[in-house]
């Protein structure tokens, strides 16, 4: 499968997951499909797998605890220390990260406007 492919199998996967819960919307920003909270964007698909913000001790304790965890990099650009990507080669298997990607949701919710 074409990381175009996986990127619009993980959309779907994640709108069923996301767009249900308070407070969220989905839309495009920069090219890549985002979720946002208070018009800021917790989550994002991006390079066959799924961006999101957290505390940058929550993200850098799952870089190190998790092999399908990694460093953000949109479109090969390095970004902050609060994000990071969960790889995961099926869609489905975001339902087991539900609790990681609420927990991005109510980090953002929470910071400072």
């Amino acid at each position: 499968m074409s990381t175009a492919e996986l990127d619009a199998a993980h959309k779907a996967a994640l709108d069923a997951l996301l767009l249900g819960l308070p407070g969220v919307v989905g839309a495009q920003m920069a090219g890549l499909s985002a979720y946002f909270v208070n018009k800021r964007m917790f989550a994002c698909v991006s390079n066959g797998g799924v961006g999101i913000r957290l505390p940058a001790a929550v993200a850098t304790e799952l870089q190190f605890s998790r092999a399908d965890v990694s460093a953000f990099q949109p479109k090969g650009l390095a970004s902050t220390r609060e994000w990071v990507q969960i790889n995961r080669s099926d869609s489905a298997d975001y339902a087991r990260d539900l609790e990681i990607l609420k927990a991005s949701l109510e980090y953002v919710r929470a910071a400072r406007q």
